[in-house]
């Protein structure tokens, strides 16, 4: 700048010294920003510069964190508490309310998480899957009511399928002892709590058996399975969609759920209402080959509707 420019004079004043200081300035330049992030105005005190400041975790105190991370973040919780909700969210992550509707909005889109009323759910996919024992935390007042009307339907069947899952047990537990049964499963624990009883018979499926789920798999599973005629299945899944059928996670599950389907003569699924519009990695089987569809009262009337007409009775309870 040439030496006629003109110049403007700005009263500062140091509070520690307690005195007047005269800083001069180049006129159409500001005051730069020191490297630590505040900065001085010449209108007003010190401020932190605008834009959201977000934490990995609520004590790590780390910031800068951006959208990617932050929805990382949000899966993660998701996944391990099983559901999250906006306003707590808002709260530990430091950020406002629309911006976590905006995260999961995006997750959502790729499939990620089913968003709720205030809040989401994950949804399980190739590489996430809840545990049994996870399970067993999960909407337990809606998978009892399921379990007790899916039971009512057994009817005149003699030979039984339960598939693996926490809703098929309950199911398990609602049968009636007071006729023979042969029940035939995958499941450890539906296996063990069955033989103790008197007028059943049970057949354990040989196989694999996984950890999370405590249930049998791979082609000694399938092959077991396709040498019975079976009366009625009680079958479920990861997910139920009308366009994609029912879906689950992992291929060896969805290879002897769709021999269970394949094997029996009638089949019912059995879900909570969050399975519905949840599309797994593995299709086994479609909407219309099921007769009944039996699941919780929060599934909308609307949607029902509409899987009844594809074909099964649906049964909200």
């Amino acid at each position: 700048m040439s030496r006629g420019a003109p110049r403007l004079r700005i009263r500062r004043r140091e509070v520690s010294a307690k005195r007047a200081q005269t800083v001069t300035i180049p006129v159409g330049r500001s005051l730069a920003r020191p490297s630590h992030g505040l900065y001085k105005s010449p209108h007003g005190p010190e401020r932190a510069p605008s834009g959201p400041c977000v934490r990995r975790e609520v004590d790590a105190g780390r910031c800068g964190v951006n959208a990617e991370e932050r929805q990382r973040e949000i899966l993660s919780r998701a996944r391990r508490a099983g559901s999250v909700e906006v306003v707590a969210l808002a709260e530990e992550l430091s950020v406002a309310r629309e911006t976590i509707r905006r995260d999961l909005r995006i997750l959502e889109g790729h499939g990620l998480v089913r968003r709720t009323h205030g809040g989401a759910y994950p949804v399980e996919s190739a590489g996430f899957e809840t545990t049994l024992a996870f399970r067993t935390t999960l909407h337990v007042p809606e998978k009892r009511r399921i379990a007790a009307a899916s039971a009512d339907l057994l009817g005149e069947a003699e030979t039984v399928f339960v598939d693996e899952g926490f809703t098929p047990q309950l199911i398990a537990d609602a049968l009636p002892r007071d006729r023979p049964l042969t029940v035939v499963t995958t499941s450890l624990v539906t296996a063990g709590t069955l033989a103790k009883e008197e007028n059943f018979t049970v057949l354990l499926l040989g196989g694999r058996v996984r950890g999370g789920t405590l249930a049998t798999v791979d082609h000694w599973t399938t092959r077991m399975l396709s040498g019975f005629v079976i009366d009625l299945a009680y079958v479920g899944a990861n997910g139920i969609s009308r366009d994609h059928g029912l879906t689950t996670p992992d291929p060896a599950v969805g290879e002897v759920k769709a021999a269970a389907v394949r094997s029996a003569r009638r089949r019912i699924f059995v879900g909570t209402h969050t399975k519905f519009g949840a599309v797994g990695f593995c299709r086994f089987a479609e909407v219309t080959d099921f007769e009944t569809i039996v699941t919780g009262v929060a599934l909308p009337p609307t949607e029902a509707h509409r899987y009844s007409l594809m074909g099964p009775n649906v049964i909200r309870v």
